[in-house]
C-alpha cells in the first residue's frame, strides 16, 4: 500500500511557506482544496506537524497555519520524520519459516540493506530545506498557474452547492 503522508504533509508545508511569502492567509480547509485533499486527512497530518513545530496553527474564526520556524531552518527530514514517525521505509517479510541458508538468514540480511537505503534517503532530504524547495519550484516552473483568487474558502463551498 502506498503511503501518501510524506507528499502531502510536504505541499502543505510548501503551500504555508509560499502563502507567508505572498502575504495570505492559510487554513486546513484551504490546503485541502488546494491539495484536492480529504480536510480529515489534512487536520491528521497537522498533528506531528505541529508537536514538532514545523506549523503553529490558531483557532477560530480568523484563525490560520504559519511556519513554527524559518522556512530556511525546516529540513525535509524534519517534515518526513515527523508524519512517518517510526514506521521504516522497507518492512521485512516476518517470521519466514528457516528452511535454507536464505530463508534462515534473509531477515537480518534484508533489514541491513532496508536501514542502509533509509539512512541514504534520510541524509538526502536533510541537505534540503523548505526555502531551498520553494526556491527550486519557483525557478523550475512551467505551468502558467494563475495566483489564486482572494476568497475564503467557506464562501467557495457555499456557491457551489
Amino acid at each position: 500500500m502506498l503511503d501518501y503522508r510524506f507528499p502531502t504533509a510536504l505541499q502543505m508545508v510548501l503551500s504555508v511557506a509560499m502563502a507567508e511569502q505572498l502575504g495570505k492567509r492559510s487554513t486546513s480547509a484551504i490546503l485541502a482544496y488546494g491539495l484536492e485533499a480529504n480536510p480529515s486527512f489534512i487536520r491528521k497530518l497537522m498533528v506531528p506537524l505541529t508537536r514538532d513545530g514545523i506549523i503553529v496553527s490558531t483557532l477560530g474564526r480568523t484563525g490560520s497555519i504559519h511556519l513554527g520556524r524559518p522556512a530556511s531552518e525546516i529540513t525535509l527530514r524534519d517534515i518526513y520524520t515527523s508524519v512517518i514517525e517510526d514506521k521504516k521505509l522497507w518492512a521485512s517479510r516476518p517470521d519466514v519459516a528457516p528452511r535454507c541458508l536464505v530463508s534462515a538468514n534473509l531477515c537480518w540480511y534484508f533489514k541491513s540493506i532496508a536501514d542502509e537505503a533509509e539512512q541514504a534517503s534520510l541524509k538526502v532530504l536533510e541537505k534540503r530545506t523548505v526555502a531551498d524547495a520553494l526556491a527550486e519550484l519557483k525557478k523550475r516552473d512551467t505551468s502558467n498557474c494563475e495566483p489564486l483568487p482572494d476568497f475564503e474558502i467557506e464562501d467557495f463551498c457555499k456557491k457551489s452547492r
